[in-house]
């Protein structure tokens, strides 16, 4: 599906929130996010990344408001969960084989059984894990599970990938990894969506940054306006390593 043009983006969230245990923990959320590029969704613990990230993906209901993909075909429920994905934290890996995770998730998309052998060699070549393709997914070491989970979704060809803080508990060697795939993703046309607490990580990788406190988006700017000149007071306490207190 990359390099095939948008066919289910932009994506836009429109007054979105979001309610549990009696808190309010996303209020009036208005974002579009369109084209290629990526943004870098940042703010202090419990702002709801995380939480944005699930709903645009799909993962949860908002209480309020709506998410809905505007491209020509954004209207297909199927098509546009079958258009993205995403990797978490921890990645969700089956108890099979490093091969037989990327194989499932492409049954599972309906592709046929020769071309998910084909796409998965591809994938685990691509992301150099050729020589583990028959070792148990859930023995990997961290950064090989987290490639391992970027493979997967590669091979499923995303137009939107969204990754929620995909290198917090990574080594050095394992993050520049995962950050070499972000810029393949983008090369290759996916749009890239990811939460990370790591101002050095978006300073590298974004192209935009989308800032949350107490639920709300704060700020939203081109990645150098924004870690230079940020215009609300939150934004500029937490480039500048202080307690944001909203």
């Amino acid at each position: 599906m990359r390099g095939e043009g948008n066919a289910i983006l932009p994506l836009r969230l429109e007054a979105v929130g979001f309610d549990a245990g009696g808190q309010d923990l996303l209020r009036d959320v208005s974002l579009e996010l369109a084209g290629v590029g990526v943004s870098a969704v940042m703010g202090p613990n419990g702002a709801g990344k995380s939480l944005l990230l699930r709903i645009a993906h799909g993962l949860l209901t908002p209480t309020r408001g709506t998410v809905r993909w505007l491209g020509p075909l954004g209207g297909d429920a199927a098509l546009s969960r079958a258009r993205q994905a995403m990797v978490f934290q921890r990645p969700v890996l089956l108890r099979r084989t490093a091969r037989a995770n990327v194989q499932y998730a492409l049954a599972v998309r309906g592709v046929g059984r020769r071309e998910r052998r084909r796409r998965a060699e591809e994938a685990l070549g691509r992301f150099g894990l050729e020589a583990l393709g028959e070792r148990s997914a859930r023995v990997l070491s961290g950064g090989e599970q987290q490639r391992l989970a970027l493979a997967r979704a590669w091979a499923l060809r995303p137009e939107v990938l969204f990754m929620d803080e995909p290198t917090s508990a990574l080594d050095p060697a394992a993050v520049k990894a995962v950050e070499n795939a972000v810029r393949e993703f983008v090369a290759e046309g996916t749009r890239v969506v990811f939460s990370t607490h790591d101002l050095g990580q978006a300073r590298r990788l974004a192209d935009d940054v989308v800032f949350l406190a107490g639920g709300r988006v704060r700020e939203r700017a081109p990645m150098q306006r924004f870690f230079e000149q940020p215009v609300t007071r939150e934004a500029a306490d937490f480039v500048r390593g202080e307690l944001v207190v909203v």
